[in-house]
């Protein structure tokens, strides 16, 4: 039979203390540095452990802080997932993790399902950060998003995709590149995303031609996507909006007999480590992902903590050349 789990009451006839003092005590509040460790070191001895229901039940909250991807078929985001989860279990809170699959639709009922599970806070990469059931959204829990800026968050790390567009579209000018086909996630109920709406304004000034295209993280359709553009035979570039589409590009490529950067020059935009792993490798925009992640972290841990503060991290970018992008001068 398993064992009966101890209760506080049994730490506190064990120590000499009332029940309200070894609840302080565990918690580390009100109480001198050697109570705490008698109360811990009777509590690890008697096998105590805190029931979370209790827990939550008391506090009002669940130590739980749900996590909405965009799309965890985009490789970068699984790894963004990874960090953030470890990252809230080393402040001893745990990451309730839902795929929007990028659909704008399953995000907002996502989003509302975290609410109504009464998490402590919520960690977005939104799909569609001009929805209008953000504001209410972020009235009634910490939100922190990542990416985009969403109103009413507690926090955000955005990503200066201005700055982002403009290192990659100038990185294929200089190299001579002037027919330029975007593949981006980004779907026709979602047009206003910043950074589809930079690469066209960049596109204009820096004099390119480009054609943006749809093509979504999942690598069978990002390589249909890449087919579709490869045969046209029109661009002497693809940059991708993600590293996950830009892998689906190297199979079409390889499947239609083409190298890069030879035939075709390839550009990513999030610099996932498998990217230096290809043949060429990847050139691409990097975010620092551990610096994203460190932020986020960060930002909702404090707001549920209460933190009233509203904080914005402007997350720069940097261009990490490899080979798959030709000199055309």
């Amino acid at each position: 039979m398993p064992r009966k789990r101890a209760t506080i009451r049994e730490v506190a006839q064990a120590t000499g203390l009332s029940p309200a003092a070894v609840s302080y005590a565990l918690r580390g509040l009100q109480v001198s540095e050697e109570t705490m460790e008698r109360v811990r070191a009777a509590a690890a001895e008697l096998g105590y452990e805190a029931d979370p229901i209790a827990r939550a039940l008391a506090s009002g909250r669940t130590g739980m802080i749900g996590l909405l991807c965009g799309s965890l078929e985009d490789l970068w985001q699984q790894s963004l997932a990874v960090g953030i989860s470890r990252g809230l279990r080393e402040k001893d809170r745990y990451a309730l993790i839902l795929d929007a699959v990028g659909d704008p639709a399953r995000e907002r009922a996502l989003a509302q399902q975290l609410r109504d599970q009464r998490v402590d806070g919520m960690i977005v990469q939104p799909v569609d950060p001009a929805a209008p059931f953000w504001p209410e959204l972020c009235e009634s829990l910490p939100v922190v998003s990542i990416g985009d800026s969403l109103a009413g968050t507690a926090g955000e790390v955005v990503f200066d995709n201005r700055r982002g567009v403009t290192l990659a579209l100038e990185h294929l000018r200089d190299l001579g590149h002037r027919r330029v086909t975007v593949l981006t996630p980004t779907m026709v109920s979602t047009p206003d995303r910043p950074a589809d709406v930079h690469v066209t304004a960049e596109a204009d000034r820096l004099g390119l031609d480009i054609e943006v295209v749809t093509a979504l993280h999942d690598l069978t359709v990002a390589t249909d996507a890449a087919h579709h553009v490869l045969r046209e035979g029109a661009p002497t570039a693809v940059f991708c909006f993600a590293d996950s589409i830009a892998y689906g590009v190297y199979a079409a490529a390889r499947e239609l007999g083409l190298s890069i950067p030879g035939d075709i020059s390839v550009m990513g935009y999030d610099d996932h480590p498998m990217s230096g792993l290809l043949t060429p490798g990847l050139t691409t925009v990097d975010w620092n992902i551990d610096g994203i992640v460190k932020a986020a972290v960060r930002l909702v841990s404090a707001a549920a903590d209460g933190g009233a503060r509203r904080r914005r991290v402007v997350q720069q970018p940097t261009l990490r050349e490899r080979g798959s992008v030709a000199d055309l001068r």
